[in-house]
């Protein structure tokens, strides 16, 4: 069976909505979607700079638990709500956490998202090194 993935501020999504935030597969750790809302009280805020920047520290979370970190992505599809409208502040804060070399990214419309409020959701593919 893989390896299931759950940071202690994340393992109410596991027991409520039953979905691991990652599971290890082989050399592979596949992300589930992370939103970028704050863990400790579930607040999504108003502001796309400040809540994309909370889905890559929730997302930075279960990459450390799983023991890979932003390098080690191999792959990224992001959905997005009101893409185009904030398609550039999305490109500032990402560039704040990932560096070369990039990885394969696909950026998605979409209507809405299961967390109201939430603007994005990223999904991710990392290798684990070595």
């Amino acid at each position: 069976m893989a390896e299931r993935i759950i940071p202690a501020s994340m393992q109410s999504f596991y027991d409520g909505y039953h979905f691991a935030p990652a599971v290890v597969d082989g050399e592979h750790v596949r992300c589930s979607g992370v939103i970028g809302l704050n863990l400790a009280d579930g607040s999504v805020p108003d502001d796309p700079a400040t809540q994309f920047a909370l889905a890559f520290d929730n997302l930075n979370e279960v990459l450390t638990e799983a023991k890979v970190g932003f390098a080690d992505i191999i792959e990224m599809t992001t959905f997005h709500v009101g893409l185009q409208g904030h398609l550039e502040t999305f490109l500032e804060v990402k560039d704040r956490y990932m560096n070369e070399p990039y990885p394969a990214w696909t950026a998605i419309g979409i209507s809405e998202l299961a967390i109201p409020g939430g603007i994005v959701e990223i999904r991710v593919t990392a290798r684990r090194p070595g």
